[in-house]
């Protein structure tokens, strides 16, 4: 027990060392071996953390679009809002396409099907890869004909694909067609 005399142990009051001294924390702890000027910034701790905490979500890859409109641009890399750096909205924006917008949709979900089938086609030997292809090629199957689960698996997300790449060109072919007829029109 401490008191302002020392420390008491037994009964005895004991005097505290002329050679002990308190020592103050700078208040955010320290590392032994290294001076607290070495240690590294509340800020940068932070980053840190931040970094460890939504690293995963930073690390998604995401599809950049590119914009319709793109602004003039100085010479100092700053926008040009003077009279010359304006553009007609109406005219440089396309009209909006449903059945373009659609196979955009569609192409996402042809990425993670084409992801989903390498995935599946891993776990299927290059034979029963070979022979499940064959049978849908030659013979028109479905994926329920399979017995084997990594066969289903495999003929599923394979015909998948097929259908989502089969619907994208039909859909691409008709805007395409749409826009051919709509410039002779105007012709």
């Amino acid at each position: 027990m401490k008191t302002e005399e020392g420390w008491i142990e037994g009964g005895v009051v004991v005097a505290e060392s002329a050679l002990l001294k308190v020592e103050r924390g700078t208040g955010y702890g320290s590392v032994p071996g290294l001076e607290d000027e070495e240690l590294a910034d509340p800020d940068e701790l932070e980053r840190q953390v931040m970094i460890a905490e939504w690293g995963p979500i930073l690390a998604i890859p995401i599809t950049w679009k590119r914009p319709l409109i793109r602004p003039q641009l100085d010479g100092n890399n700053k926008l040009d809002w003077g009279a010359f750096g304006t553009v007609d909205f109406d005219r440089l924006r396309p009209t909006f396409n449903p059945g373009l917008r659609l196979a955009q949709e569609l192409e996402e979900d042809l990425r993670n099907a084409v992801i989903m089938l390498g995935v599946v086609s891993q776990r299927l030997a290059n034979e029963a890869r070979g022979e499940a292809l064959r049978m849908i090629h030659m013979f028109n199957v479905e994926a329920d004909y399979f017995d084997d689960w990594s066969q289903w698996a495999f003929a599923r997300w394979y015909l998948r694909a097929r259908t989502l790449r089969r619907r994208i060109r039909g859909l691409r072919r008709a805007a395409w067609e749409a826009r051919r007829a709509a410039a002779e029109q105007d012709d």
